[in-house]
């Protein structure tokens, strides 16, 4: 299992996006907030693309060239494979007395079993595993077999521009933090979250190309109106994995704002609209952002 930005990866798929109404300007959502001295730009990523999907539009360009250093979710050229795979041996599996049709119980485990078989896989394969485990590997199983890889994603074709042009690349977040904040979440939210895999998965195929286009315009109106908002019906998930973590980027951009040096920050865009977004934490802080 690939565990190369996981939670990231897997919030693509729960994620793509949930977009509050705005006009489409062609090229994928960009702000940029200014500080005293200087400007962050912030970037709603897809985390996972095609080869030939044009990921790096001119305003995207622009906006790096103007950055010193390059922030993501997770600093992506400082990942340790290894130490994400002991991470998920030691924390990923359940107790022996304990499987994944218990976690999720009888009739929610037929429904996922289901949708898991029409995706080609069967989840009894997974009894052992914990769900947000399950959840990953389902999701980037359905990415490959769509052609959607993260090597070709945003943050991955700035990071190598980024390790070229020498400029520094730094996370919000480690990996070990992205993997805790799903081992941490109770059980009942760990079931939740691999059942919203399972829903955005299943229908994937069909809106993928849908997505990434109105993604690439910033039409984030024809985002709204395609996707299904799954997250609405488990609000302590979108709590945990969302709204929580935007408070505490929001403060370490406002940190950033406060330096000589500019700053392009990419995240999934599931985290820049709606209104608990990182834009409107800023702006409730007194950093208002402008569309780019």
């Amino acid at each position: 299992m690939n565990l190369r930005a996981p939670l990231g990866t897997l919030l693509t798929v729960c994620a793509w996006l949930t977009a509050s109404p705005a006009v489409a300007d062609g090229h994928p959502p960009l702000w940029r907030i200014d500080g005293r001295h200087n400007s962050v730009y912030l970037l709603a990523s897809v985390h996972v693309l095609r080869a030939t999907d044009d990921a790096l539009s001119e305003p995207v360009l622009r906006a790096y060239k103007a950055a010193n250093a390059l922030y993501m979710e997770v600093d992506l050229d400082d990942l340790d494979p290894e130490a994400a795979g002991q991470f998920t041996m030691e924390h990923g599996v359940l107790p022996e007395e304990q499987t994944l049709r218990d976690i999720l119980g009888p009739e929610r485990y037929g429904t996922a079993h289901q949708q898991a078989l029409d995706l080609g896989l069967d989840l009894d394969q997974f009894a052992q595993l914990e769900p947000w485990v399950v959840a990953i590997t389902i999701a980037q199983m359905q990415f490959a077999k769509l052609g959607l890889d993260p090597g070709a994603g945003v943050e991955q074709r700035l990071m190598e521009r980024a390790k070229q042009d020498g400029k520094a690349i730094a996370g919000l977040e480690t990996l070990a933090d992205q993997l805790s904040a799903l081992d941490s979440l109770p059980m009942k939210l760990q079931g939740e979250f691999l059942l919203v895999s399972l829903d955005e998965a299943s229908d994937m195929e069909q809106e993928a190309d849908q997505l990434i286009n109105a993604w690439a315009r910033g039409d984030t109106t024809a985002l709204a109106r395609t996707l299904v908002h799954d997250f609405d019906k488990f609000p302590e998930l979108y709590r945990s994995l969302i709204v929580d973590r935007n408070r505490k980027w929001a403060d370490e951009i406002g940190a950033l704002l406060d330096d000589d040096a500019n700053y392009l920050i990419v995240v999934g865009a599931l985290h820049l609209v709606g209104q608990d977004s990182v834009i409107e934490l800023l702006r409730a802080h007194g950093h208002p952002a402008q569309r780019q």
